[in-house]
């Protein structure tokens, strides 16, 4: 009897959850796979929403939990912290012996992932390579690139990107981006039937939905971290300002998110403003319910380039951290000036740039990767394509 192959995806932040969940659910209803899983990181954390509750609630089995987020978010603390998780992962991956192990995007902590899977000869499965954004992002992205084996990338443009950097194009797939899978799944229930205030708590003020709601969501750039404070600082002076009712979500854990934390933090206790309430997470099918009922998001999050151009959600994206990543016509760029962002604002309320795009694919992207992934040989030993 052929066992079936285990696919050990490694989950280390709450955005790279909602990236990947419908991979997982593929893989775990696939006849000819084995899901492991691996939460490990600010997943972990109830400062970061504590990701790891909205995964346990989905009904997925956890097989292993890794601490390993280092305090101090800045530089030196986020190197440490990926030496950490290298330690760690490498223990998981002896103990689980994995046939592949999945590793998600881009986010700093990820590379501990493909190291400790790449120097144990495992097959290495990455998601979301081939793009372009600057800052840390960038580097670590590649970097997982060449660590793999097995490639699913999200557009055409990414593809191209993957195999210029020598990767065989026959183990390179366009499969589209998992998060479409749920904004798919939104977009046929869209309508907001519940009470945020009521189901995930948070802090601020309480105010009614009828007239429009805008949301941000704004993170540190780690090339830029010492400007976070003064970064998120403009922001929240413009949203004070134009007194629309917000939900403000909490930051990921990067170098400068103290800095966006402390920023936050300061400006609620000395002006109280009671138009926004502000969130540590949600789960990825109300967050997007939330999204798509919003006059416009504001920030610089992924969420804004990928699920709202799909479902065709106004976006003013701030600053460089999303800089030359594929977008659709949603979205306005600013800089970090006041005066632009309030512009962009008022500009995407009166007339909202809401065309939806299908530039990170149409929703069916983790059936098509668990597909692949059943009959895919595996290997681990590769050379550069020229």
């Amino acid at each position: 009897m052929v066992e079936n192959r285990k696919i050990c995806a490694v989950i280390t932040a709450r955005p790279s959850y909602s990236r990947v969940k419908t991979v997982l659910q593929a893989i775990k209803d696939h006849p000819k796979l084995e899901l492991q899983l691996v939460v490990a990181g600010s997943a972990l954390l109830d400062r970061y929403g504590t990701a790891v509750n909205f995964i346990e609630k989905d009904g997925f089995t956890i097989n292993e939990k890794v601490f390993m987020v280092l305090e101090g978010e800045n530089k030196t603390a986020m190197a440490k912290t990926t030496g950490l998780g290298v330690m760690e992962l490498a223990n998981v991956f002896y103990n689980l012996q994995p046939d592949a192990v999945l590793t998600i995007a881009d986010r700093f902590e990820t590379i501990a992932t493909s190291i400790a899977a790449a120097y144990q000869n495992i097959p290495l499965i990455h998601l979301q390579g081939g793009e372009v954004t600057g800052n840390i992002d960038e580097k670590v992205r590649h970097a997982n690139t060449k660590l793999a084996d097995i490639h699913f990338v999200t557009s055409e443009d990414a593809k191209k990107r993957v195999i210029k950097m020598g990767e065989d194009e026959a183990y390179v797939f366009n499969t589209g981006c998992p998060s479409i899978d749920i904004a798919s799944e939104v977009q046929k229930a869209s309508k907001l039937d519940f009470n945020p205030f009521e189901k995930y708590g948070g802090v601020g003020g309480t105010f009614p939905l009828d007239d429009g709601y805008l949301v941000v969501m704004q993170h540190p750039v780690t090339t830029e971290y010492d400007a976070a404070k003064k970064d998120v600082l403009k922001t929240l002076r413009i949203i004070d300002e134009l007194k629309i009712p917000t939900f403000w979500f909490w930051p990921n854990v990067d170098a400068g998110a103290d800095g966006t934390s402390n920023g936050i933090r300061s400006y609620r206790e000395k002006n109280n403003p009671q138009h926004i309430r502000f969130f540590k997470n949600m789960e990825p099918f109300d967050f997007l319910r939330l999204l798509v009922n919003s006059k416009c998001l504001i920030g610089n999050s992924s969420v804004g380039i990928r699920e709202c151009s799909y479902l065709g959600v106004p976006v003013v994206n701030i600053g460089t951290r999303q800089n030359r990543r594929l977008r659709g016509e949603n979205v306005i760029d600013v800089a970090y000036d006041e005066t632009e962002i309030k512009k962009a604002i008022e500009s995407q309320i009166s007339t909202p740039k809401n065309k939806k795009s299908f530039v990170y694919g149409q929703g069916d992207s983790g059936k098509k990767i668990a597909e692949i992934l059943a009959d895919i040989p595996l290997r681990f030993h590769k050379t550069i394509t020229y």
